[in-house]
Order: structure tokens, then C-alpha cells, then sequence
């Protein structure tokens, strides 16, 4: 089970070490829906980064490892979304396997045309009062959401919209649009108005 307080000592470690080198990165996943009210279950942290996987993950990783850091690099290829992932972690279970880990997720994949909002999400990010993170805004955690694209990912947009009722839905509907190519966000905006209504 995760412990929220080492793996977010953890991925501030994460995200100041990726500092150091120019990487700029943001939370995204279960922890940055939980700064907007909606929590679910989530077995590690997600930080978004957007840089070349081939040289700066791996000068990422070499400096994590240098501090006594697990780390397992993965790159990108073809048939891969995203740009690589770098996973942390610090402690394993009694049979070896990580505990409370941080994944770096990478979103710019050399060999994928097309863009992704996670390099204006991360620039725009905000940071933690709590941490010494950086959160993607509402907005572009719902353009990210969107970008996936996958059945979860659609049910955590009602959901943040829904926990949500005093977003601002022209920035929404601003930053998110060039990633609706299936014309989703609209159903999606009054589904979450549908299930405030009955709360």
C-alpha cells in the first residue's frame, strides 16, 4: 500500500534532482486529482516532464541512482504514447518489488508526430502550498485526461468536473479543445452537470 508521505518526500527528491538539470516537471495522475477534490486509489506519484528521452531521462537516472535510488528506465518506440518513463523508488517488499515509487512520464516521443498538451501543462503548472511540487492546472489535467483518452480517463473528467462546479469552463473548453478529436468534452461537461445535480 502506498505511503503518501514517503513517496511524496520522494518525488519532491524526483522533481528537485530533475530541477537541477533543466527538467521541468508537474504532477499528473491520482495525486494531481486529489488537488482537485477527487480522490481515488493510486499506487505511486506520476510528475510529467516533455524533454528528449535519450539523453536527459538518462542523465536523470544516472543522477537518482547516484543518490542510492532503484531506478528503471524505459524509452520510447513507435507503438509507445508517451516519450519514455523513468520509475523511482527507494524501498522494496520482502520479495524485491518496488515500494512508494515515482514515475517520471515523458510526453515529447521523437518517433510520434502530433502534439500533446503536456509541454504547456507543465510550463503553466502551479506550485504546491504543502510540497515543493508543481501541479498541472484543472484545465490541462483535463486536456491531458482527454489526450488519453481511455474509458478512466473519461470517467475522471466527469468526476473532476462534477467535484469541480466553479471551474472555469471557457479555460476548459479553450485548452482542451485541440485535443477533443472525438467531440467528447461536451457530453463529458454535461454529464458532470447531471451527476452535481443529483449530489
Amino acid at each position: 500500500m502506498l505511503d503518501p508521505n514517503a513517496t511524496l518526500t520522494l518525488a519532491e527528491r524526483v522533481a528537485d534532482a530533475a530541477e537541477q538539470l533543466g527538467i521541468p516537471t508537474a504532477l499528473i495522475g491520482g495525486t494531481a486529482l486529489a488537488v482537485y477534490r477527487y480522490t481515488r486509489g493510486t499506487d505511486d506519484i506520476d510528475l510529467a516532464s516533455y524533454v528528449d528521452p535519450f539523453t536527459h531521462l538518462g542523465h536523470l537516472e544516472r543522477a537518482l541512482a547516484s543518490e542510492g535510488l532503484h531506478t528503471r528506465l524505459s524509452q520510447p518506440d513507435q507503438e509507445d504514447p508517451p516519450g519514455g518513463m523513468l520509475s523511482v523508488w527507494e524501498r522494496e517488499d520482502s520479495g524485491g518489488e518496488p515500494v512508494d515509487m515515482v514515475e517520471v512520464v515523458n510526453f515529447l516521443n521523437p518517433f510520434r508526430l502530433g502534439g500533446s498538451p503536456a509541454r504547456a501543462a507543465i510550463l503553466r503548472a502551479t506550485t504546491l502550498s504543502s510540497a515543493r511540487l508543481r501541479c498541472v492546472t484543472l484545465p490541462d489535467l483535463i486536456a491531458l485526461k482527454l489526450y488519453a483518452g481511455g474509458t478512466e480517463d473519461l470517467g475522471d473528467i466527469v468526476q473532476l468536473l462534477a467535484l469541480n462546479g466553479d471551474a472555469d469552463l471557457g479555460s476548459i473548453r479553450a485548452i482542451a479543445a485541440p485535443f477533443d478529436a472525438d467531440g467528447r468534452l461536451e457530453g463529458l461537461i454535461a454529464e458532470a452537470g447531471q451527476l452535481r445535480g443529483k449530489a
